[in-house]
């Protein structure tokens, strides 16, 4: 059985002059003390395979452990819906990190801890959401050298794109940009999921995000 095609594209619709922002009575502030945390957005960066999405996961178990409210952003289950439209060229990529960074902002809104594990390998699309979401932006780069994301790549993308067979593939045929002002670097080559879990955490509580202790 062949697969569906992949949705069309619509054409860019102009922005409507007639929407207004609705301001709701239940503010974040009184989300954030019902939560017992602040709200704030944990953004993931790093090639494909440095461990974004399994760092983004066990961090938010950590958290959830600790009576935080989280959801995590995947760049795969993104695509399968909010995204499903958009391609790998570098101007469906900036409008992926676009779509991601207000949904994100929106999580914050609500008052949760928004994680998201995204590839984002231009400078100007970090910077963009870093934009939207303010002081609430941690940037988290996992830090991990090709060669190891590589050897970790179960699913073969980086050996089809060595064979010409992916396009735009980030670390091979497409840049990826390293942040240059990170909150944390994170060695996701050389230290052990937890060790990583550890460090992000002492952030969040050196920086008074989340409770000490927990």
């Amino acid at each position: 059985m062949q697969p569906p095609p992949p949705p069309r594209r619509s054409p860019k619709a102009p922005r409507s002059s007639n929407a207004v922002w609705h301001a709701a009575t239940v503010t974040r502030a009184r989300r954030e003390r019902q939560n017992g945390h602040r709200a704030f957005i944990l953004w993931f960066t790093g090639l494909s395979g440095s461990g974004k999405s399994t760092l983004a996961h066990a961090v938010e178990e950590e958290l959830h452990r600790r009576g935080g409210r989280t959801f995590v952003l995947d760049g795969d289950n993104v695509r399968h819906g909010l995204c499903g439209d958009l391609g790998f060229s570098q101007a469906d990529r900036a409008e992926n990190i676009r779509r991601i960074g207000q949904l994100a902002k929106l999580f914050v809104d609500g008052g949760m801890i928004a994680l998201t594990a995204f590839i984002s390998p231009y400078h100007a699309d970090r910077r963009k959401v870093r934009a939207i979401a303010g002081e609430d932006f941690i940037e988290i780069f996992c830090d991990c050298p090709l060669q190891i994301c590589e050897a970790r790549d179960v699913k073969g993308h980086y050996a089809r794109a060595r064979a010409g067979e992916i396009g735009d593939f980030t670390g091979i045929s497409a840049p990826y940009e390293k942040p240059l002002h990170a909150d944390l670097v994170v060695k996701t080559g050389e230290h052990s999921i937890a060790e990583c879990v550890d460090q992000i955490i002492a952030l969040l509580t050196a920086r008074k995000l989340i409770p000490a202790g927990r």
